[in-house]
């Protein structure tokens, strides 16, 4: 695939405090890209570097095999033609709906611009807000509006940031459910950062996990869950628990809940210590095993409920149950590992907290 946006080694600094560094990525045409991490890890001055409000220290960026920021020069951002979507939406609130996706259309005439407007209120389901103010408008309403605005000047790529912080639950899942189609539809390359991993696997075809201003991994949603590059991203992405291990063979653990074999192969000699990851959905409910746990937590969660189980050996792991397994506090009972996609690294003595 033809790559749109290339990120070579770049470093951004504020003052004197380096905020990114030596962080490398390409996004190809027509993907959706995120950058996922916790707050203050760096992922927003990485967009805001992309977009031209941000200097770079060292490295390069291109977009479109073109050079648009690299040390001593910026391209001004309004000719990068990238559109941005802020987290705040940004909407001007003295101009209706139409006027503010018309603002940024450029070389059209009125009745043009209204007609790009009108057009792309239709893609996003707008088309009967036309005539409103941004303050009568919802969350939800305002971020399709926003988004509209960004499209209507036929970027390149377009910039997320922390599109859907904002909103609730439910309406951010459907939303961004919508908002991939869109794009997707259009092939319209995109980069999103976010905090929220669901909203990253949702919304991206490949995910960079950043923290303290470095790509830790680049992958796709499923390999960043099931194979995670280091014990940060294990811990960052999903719920799980470490267990104590030893490792029989490259591919085979003996825990304190009995052996357990992957589809990997590991570089470690047998005998070594190590720590397995084990997420909710690697522990599945049996009710005829021997291996037991008692419930000592529990979390409803709509068709799913979310236990922690103490083992008999003290140590505690969560199990995700189908909501009609219904059990309550305090109750036994059997579980099974189906660990698949085994993850461990060498052994820490740092404690695993659930």
């Amino acid at each position: 695939m033809e790559t749109l946006l290339n990120i070579k080694d770049i470093e951004c600094r504020y003052q004197r405090q380096t905020i990114v560094s030596n962080l490398s990525f390409h996004v190809n045409k027509g993907n959706i890209a995120c950058l996922l991490g916790p707050s203050g890890c760096g992922k927003t001055t990485v967009l805001r570097a992309i977009a031209g409000f941000e200097p770079i220290t060292k490295g390069e960026i291109l977009l479109n095999n073109q050079s648009i920021s690299r040390p001593g020069y910026m391209m001004p951002p309004h000719k990068r033609r990238l559109g941005m979507v802020f987290q705040d939406y940004a909407l001007f609130p003295h101009m209706d709906v139409s006027e503010n996706i018309g603002f940024g259309i450029r070389n059209k005439s009125r009745q043009e611009k209204m007609a790009i407007a009108m057009q792309l209120l239709e893609t996003v389901g707008m088309a009967q807000y036309r005539k409103r103010y941004p303050h009568e408008l919802s969350g939800g309403q305002q971020q399709r509006i926003a988004l509209a605005r960004a499209l209507a000047a036929q970027p390149s790529m377009i910039l997320l940031d922390e599109p859907f912080s904002n909103l609730d639950i439910d309406l951010r899942e459907r939303l961004g459910i919508e908002i991939r189609n869109l794009l997707k539809e259009r092939g319209i390359t995109t980069l999103l950062v976010t905090h929220d991993q669901q909203e990253a696997f949702a919304l991206g075809d490949q995910i960079g996990i950043i923290n303290e201003g470095r790509i830790l991994q680049w992958d796709t949603p499923f390999n960043i869950y099931h194979e995670p590059a280091n014990r940060f991203i294990a811990d960052f992405i999903g719920q799980g628990v470490f267990l104590k291990g030893t490792l029989i063979t490259a591919d085979t653990v003996k825990t304190e809940i009995g052996i357990i074999q992957g589809d990997r192969a590991y570089p470690w000699l047998p005998g070594c210590e190590v720590d397995i990851l084990l997420r909710p959905d690697d522990i599945i409910p049996d009710p005829q095993s021997n291996l037991r746990g008692e419930i000592i937590q529990k979390a409803f969660k709509g068709a799913e409920i979310l236990y922690t189980l103490k083992l008999a050996t003290g140590s505690k792991i969560l199990s995700l149950f189908p909501s009609h397994y219904h059990h309550t506090v305090g109750e036994t009972v059997g579980i099974r590992i189906a660990a698949d996609h085994l993850v461990a690294f060498p052994a820490s003595d740092q404690p695993a907290a659930l």
